[in-house]
């Protein structure tokens, strides 16, 4: 008995103690957010940001990212290179105290820099003890000096290993595979839209990234290198490539407010869509703070009171609204913070209330002073928000349909979704069927204790080129909110998903594996971007990927998702194996659909994820805009099946 006793017993020799870098490797997902794909690409941003921070002091001008063969990193910057003499209260080289002391950095020192942006000091230490190997190489003060890591521990004492007439920092890195189980595998696109964003919002510094995993056409390693002149201007230009702007040029700002750095760029466009993004320090702030909070204001206020002046809102005969002066408008908005207040670690949302005013402020003098030059500009803009006024009346009557109809007892969802018994929506799942025929066979082969589907009728409404009420009056989108169970508009925010009454955590769309099936999947997550963001941004949406081939021989049989997997299988099945091709979901019956596609225990969903809010609103608008020649050179690039028709 008194054994037992004392193994329960909770004391003081029960609380460990962990040292900075062992709790980093224990629990990674405090720091880098998550320990899969997400996670994996965070750790080469939180090197580049100390390089970042460089050029930010002026300190530095260029900076590489080289995708070695081996899928480790290396990042080179031409700065001023991490000190390496002897840290007085760590008795070791300064180098080792930024590479294995969480905490430690220059960040924290407002002499060494006055803007940062990775303000945790947790940077290159938490990736060095990620990594199961890590080489720092300092080029500083006419010497080379070297120190290597193995998960966070350093192998050696600094040394130097040579001379030198550069000046910089290098760090090659390989993540660790104990700690990224699912891939190591990095995606040069991802890291790619991360560099040039970095280019447009730091002007004058010039960007490249390296893939030595691949070639190109002549045989060289693929590389592309990014550099803007104009800063936020160009990002815009960027962004909105593919859309019709209504006006001659970028509006643009740039200059210091109150002590606080400010850039602004911002165009209106054709298009319905509002497209805000914000940055503090180079970081995406994707759920906005102050400084969002002040460009509304200052476009709001200056805008109101042009058109009031005007004598154009005379014959409105309800208010204007906030959102109405953001419809079809793209801005940026980047602010350089000496001690931004980021709520939470993941720092998606700032909270300095004095960066309000200055943002404010100077989208005001901005504003006011194009407005004043560009008399036929500010005419063509007034009009565009009296037209987002109207269309915003028409769609709140299309919307209070959709909330009835939302609100409604189970006698009130749509006539063909086949609902599920279990009434715990965190067990819940709802499929997204294209068409009655593969909605029949999913009907037949689901579990019905878990499973719901909704089949849609063909093509949904394409969002992208519709006005709001449109879409609120489009039937299978009204069935989708109904099925769904969620509302959108509150009285504090017009555009605000109400979540707290979604009936299925897990929405998986499930449609053909062919061209018409992914421009259907494309069309409900264009849907789902614009208009139920939250859903993607809290994880609950999902893509089906049932399978391209049944092989058979004699009494075996097996499943292929492409091309390659077929041909290794017929191999392995000796050739002269017959081949099935699936041209859509309704080809299958409800059993090998079950087996591929809908068991949990077998099937593969891959989890829709935005990671960078800009490149995915610039592709969406790409992809289901009206300009053609940018959505066949995509398609070209990255399509696996599609004939393009000329």
């Amino acid at each position: 008995m008194s054994e037992d006793i004392s193994k329960n017993q909770y004391s003081a020799d029960s609380i460990q103690a962990l040292e900075g870098m062992e709790h980093v490797r224990m629990r990674p997902s405090m720091y880098i957010g998550d320990v899969g794909t997400r996670g994996l690409h965070h750790l080469v941003y939180e090197v580049i940001d100390n390089s970042i921070d460089e050029a930010l002091a002026g300190h530095c001008d260029k900076i590489t990212v080289t995708i070695n063969e081996d899928n480790s990193i290396t990042t080179e910057d031409n700065g001023r290179g991490i000190p390496v003499g002897l840290h007085k209260k760590e008795g070791v080289s300064a180098l080792e105290v930024v590479m294995t002391k969480i905490g430690a950095g220059g960040k924290f020192d407002k002499d060494s820099y006055k803007v940062s942006g990775g303000l945790h000091g947790v940077g290159v230490s938490c990736v060095n003890a990620l990594s199961s190997h890590l080489r720092a190489t300092v080029h500083r003060e006419g010497k080379v000096w070297e120190q290597e890591y193995e998960r966070g521990k350093a192998m050696y004492p600094v040394k130097s290993i040579g001379t030198t007439n550069k000046r910089g920092t290098i760090v090659t890195f390989k993540p660790d595979s104990e700690i990224f189980t699912q891939t190591l595998e990095y995606s040069y696109e991802t890291l790619a839209s991360r560099m040039r964003e970095l280019s447009y919002l730091n002007k004058g510094i010039t960007v490249v990234i390296t893939d030595k995993r691949a070639k190109d056409e002549s045989g060289d390693y693929f590389e592309e290198t990014f550099y803007s002149e104009e800063g936020l201007s160009e990002f815009i230009r960027y962004l909105d490539e593919t859309r019709e702007p209504i006006m001659k040029s970028v509006i643009a700002f740039e200059g210091e407010k109150n002590g606080v750095p400010v850039e602004v760029a911002m165009i209106y466009n054709k298009s319905y869509a509002e497209n805000l993004h914000s940055y503090v320090n180079n970081i995406n702030t994707h759920e906005g703070g102050t400084h969002l909070t002040g460009f509304r204001r200052g476009l709001t206020h200056t805008l109101k009171k042009y058109a009031d002046e005007s004598g154009m809102l005379d014959k409105l005969k309800f208010d204007i609204a906030g959102d109405d002066f953001r419809e079809g408008l793209t801005a940026i908005i980047s602010v350089k913070v000496a001690e931004p207040q980021f709520e939470g670690q993941t720092k998606t949302k700032l909270g300095n209330r004095e960066v309000s005013s200055s943002v404010s402020q100077a989208v005001s003098e901005m504003l006011t002073d194009y407005l004043e030059e560009n008399p036929d500009d500010a005419k063509t803009i007034v009009q565009k928000v009296i037209l987002a006024a109207q269309a915003r009346h028409a769609a709140q009557k299309a919307r209070e349909m959709v909330q009835r109809k939302t609100v409604m007892s189970i006698g009130g969802l749509p006539g063909k979704l086949s609902d599920c018994s279990e009434q715990d929506p965190t067990k819940c799942e709802v499929f997204l069927v294209e068409g009655d025929s593969a909605g029949g066979t999913a009907k037949q082969g689901r579990d019905r204790a878990f499973q719901a589907i909704l089949p849609l009728r063909g093509k949904i409404l394409n969002v992208e080129k519709a006005m709001q009420h449109k879409v609120f009056e489009n039937e299978e989108i009204k069935n989708i909110f109904t099925a769904l169970g969620v509302t959108i508009g509150t009285e504090e925010d017009s555009k605000a998903l109400n979540l707290s009454k979604l009936r299925y955590h897990k929405i998986v769309i499930m449609c053909d594996a062919d061209i018409d099936g992914s421009h259907i999947s494309t069309l409900i997550l264009t849907f789902f971007f614009r208009y139920m963001k939250e859903l993607i941004e809290c994880g609950h949406i999902f893509i089906a990927t049932p399978p391209l081939y049944l092989v058979k021989k004699g009494q075996k049989k097996q499943y292929a998702w492409n091309d390659k997997e077929r041909d290794d299988i017929v191999d392995k099945f000796g050739g002269s194996a017959g081949v099935q091709r699936y041209k859509g979901l309704g080809e299958m019956n409800a059993t090998q659909l079950w087996d591929t596609t809908m068991n949990p225990e077998f099937r593969t969903l891959r989890q829709v994820q935005i990671d960078n809010g800009t490149e995915a609103d610039r592709i969406f608008s790409m992809l289901m805009g009206d300009d053609v020649p940018p959505r066949r050179e995509f398609i070209e690039k990255n399509a696996v099946y599609a004939n393009i028709d000329a």
